[in-house]
């Protein structure tokens, strides 16, 4: 297919001199500039220019933090209005309009049935620490410990949430099979499989010798980001909030990539109809600025004053910039476009797979995409997956002007996480770049694959 973006240009020395002076002073956890040796300098919308002059259509979206993409004109007007207007920008976490106009904003997009009996806690302003304090919220309330969580999880990168997550071995945490249709954890896939998955559920926590003690909570993600977008059947979803509901365990629903009409509805248990105890969220409710809450049942809020605090719980221009944000997203009914449009665009990568055996499954809901890359050449009845094809994929994207992530348990899953404002045209330039790249890709030797984002 034609790629309507210019041949890579060499990098200006300003440019070099940047990404040199970045490898030399930062640390060797950094995780996207490895894969995105860019130096942004503008960005509107889908598009990014660098410093070398390039232009590059973004389908990171700042790991879906941008729902309406860079510097959209409400969110800079919104932020505009604060810093004109004079209010203080640092309050801790006193009482001002423009956090009171934040959180009615965000309980009128909330499931009606924990909005009319909810509580908010304003937390440290990164994912990783409203998960902390979703932890901290239900084993103070029910003075239990152990919580439950899934394979291939992911949530956060402070201890507590790597311990859930699903490469920690922390003994405090039961995992659980996720249901996977491709790579079904008990080899069976579709229905069956996350029956199976939500019977040995039930088994676990109802056997005395099971060895798992009530636990304080479960979390888990409606669809999974980082390992790989899977997005978790709704009938299986009800099942675990009946599980939960039945023997007295909150429900901890991760939104923080999955909120703000990013799968196709303005929250991802909106598909199933669930109604969880505890709602984390953080990314896109910021506008593109550092926000993080939980809201859950008023039933739970028994812990003391400071049991979770931080000082920068107060963030006015992101709560201003998050409120013209959810108000959008709301008003020009996003969520129902992103499900139109990415429909359209999984079945036209489904139809990118027939031509190509390298592409082992496209999943997703909305506009959060994956398609997982194999080794086709094999006789097992699902084939392995190709991390380093997954790589150069990648790599050839960017020489196109596409920005893409990578994900899945070995790194295999090339991600699309558009912004919600993204047009048909966009739409179409995205994929022709994917194609083009995945087809020069096939034709490059294979190099050893970067390790990926440690996120």
């Amino acid at each position: 297919m034609a790629v309507t973006e210019s041949a890579p240009v060499a990098p200006t020395s300003a440019q070099e001199g940047i990404l040199r002076r970045q490898s030399l002073r930062e640390s060797a956890a950094r995780t996207y500039a490895r894969a995105l040796p860019i130096v942004p300098v503008r960005a509107r919308g889908l598009t990014i220019e660098g410093a070398d002059g390039r232009r590059y259509l973004d389908c990171l979206s700042g790991a879906g933090t941008l729902a309406l993409g860079h510097n959209h004109p409400v969110i800079l007007e919104a932020i505009k209005k604060v810093i004109d207007s004079g209010a203080p920008l640092h309050v801790l976490d006193l009482a001002t309009p423009v956090k009171d106009a934040f959180t009615t904003e965000l309980f009128a997009t909330l499931p009606r049935r924990l909005a009319d009996d909810a509580r908010i806690q304003f937390c440290g302003p990164a994912g990783t620490d409203a998960v902390e304090a979703a932890f901290k919220l239900v084993r103070n309330a029910t003075g239990r410990e152990g919580l439950l969580a899934f394979t291939g999880a992911y949530h956060g990168m402070t201890a507590g949430a790597l311990a859930a997550s699903g490469g920690a071995t922390d003994v405090r945490v039961t995992r659980l099979p996720y249901p996977h249709d491709y790579r079904c954890p008990l080899g069976v896939g579709g229905e069956r499989g996350a029956e199976i998955a939500a019977r040995w559920t039930e088994t676990l926590l109802d056997d005395p010798k099971s060895g798992v003690p009530a636990p304080a909570g479960m979390i888990l993600e409606p669809v999974q980001g980082e390992g790989g977008v899977i997005p978790a059947p709704d009938g299986w979803l009800r099942r675990m909030r009946r599980i939960t509901a039945d023997r007295s365990i909150p429900l901890i629903a991760d939104e923080v990539q999955t909120g703000v009409g990013r799968t196709g509805a303005f929250w991802a248990v909106d598909h199933s109809g669930v109604v969880p105890d505890v709602m984390v969220m953080s990314k896109a409710i910021g506008g593109s600025l550092p926000l993080a809450v939980i809201v859950y049942r008023s039933g739970l809020d028994v812990w003391q004053p400071g049991a979770h605090a931080g000082t920068f719980r107060g963030n006015q221009l992101a709560m201003a910039a998050g409120a013209a944000t959810l108000a959008f997203v709301r008003e020009n009914r996003l969520a129902e476009r992103a499900a139109a449009l990415g429909a359209r665009m999984l079945g036209q990568l489904q139809g990118l797979a027939t031509a190509h055996p390298c592409i082992g499954d496209v999943r997703g809901r909305g506009l959060m995409i994956g398609i997982e890359l194999v080794a086709p050449d094999t006789t097992a009845d699902v084939p392995p997956p190709a991390p380093a094809l997954a790589a150069a994929v990648q790599r050839e994207c960017l020489r196109r002007g596409l920005i893409v992530e990578l994900g899945g348990r070995h790194n295999a899953v090339v991600r699309l996480l558009p912004p919600l404002t993204l047009t048909d045209e966009q739409a179409v330039a995205v994929l022709d770049r994917f194609a083009d790249a995945l087809a020069a890709a096939e034709r490059t030797p294979p190099q050893p694959s970067d390790p990926g984002p440690s996120r």
